[in-house]
């Protein structure tokens, strides 16, 4: 599975999701399996049966990734970033688990792809929202291990989006434009000297 996934993309609006992947899946199940296995060929009690089961569940709801989104609305200048945690939604008895962040899209300033390292698995990739404000913001909580390429091409899909490249050509170009006039004006000036008696 990639990064992120295009929900849906307009001229106006891009909105990005992420699902927890099969290795979060698979270790789920993994553990309940264990659970349930440790239940029945035990000859515990009733009780200690259901410890192993729930104690089993509860470790593989913590190391669940999280369901994440991410939407950037240019008619509204916002971007919504949303995530829901199994593991807060269990722990609060369904209370909280969802957080929201709006941002101001005027205020971003660059989007770029940053290392960080996954506890037990090595490196992982994920993309920042760096802000005119100083702060930063990650697009989403957890990292995606391995897979570079994935996240530099969620992060070269909203610099498009939000015409980044194009908007650093421009400055490029009039810095190049005025170095030149610069120039220019310094050999004039240069000219006129010695021109001079």
């Amino acid at each position: 599975m990639g990064y992120m996934v295009v929900e849906e993309h307009s001229s106006t609006k891009l909105h990005l999701k992420r699902d927890p992947g099969i290795r979060s899946w698979s270790l789920c199940i993994g553990m309940a399996a264990v659970g349930l296995a440790a239940a029945y060929y035990s000859s515990d009690s009733i009780l200690w049966k259901l410890f192993y089961v729930t104690g089993c569940l509860f470790v593989a709801i913590q190391n669940m990734e999280e369901w994440e989104e991410a939407v950037f609305d240019k008619t509204k200048n916002l971007i919504h970033l949303k995530n829901i945690s199994l593991y807060t939604l269990v722990l609060t008895l369904w209370k909280r688990g969802q957080e929201k962040v709006v941002l101001d899209l005027k205020h971003l300033q660059d989007v770029c792809v940053q290392e960080e390292k996954v506890r037990y698995l090595g490196k992982g990739y994920l993309v920042m929202l760096r802000l005119a404000t100083g702060f930063s913001y990650p697009l989403t909580q957890s990292a995606t291990v391995g897979g570079r390429s994935d996240v530099e091409a969620v992060a070269a899909l909203l610099k498009r989006f939000l015409g980044m490249e194009e908007r650093q050509e421009q400055k490029e170009m009039s810095e190049c434009a005025e170095e030149e006039a610069d120039f220019l004006d310094y050999s004039s000036q240069s000219e006129d000297e010695e021109e001079k008696p």
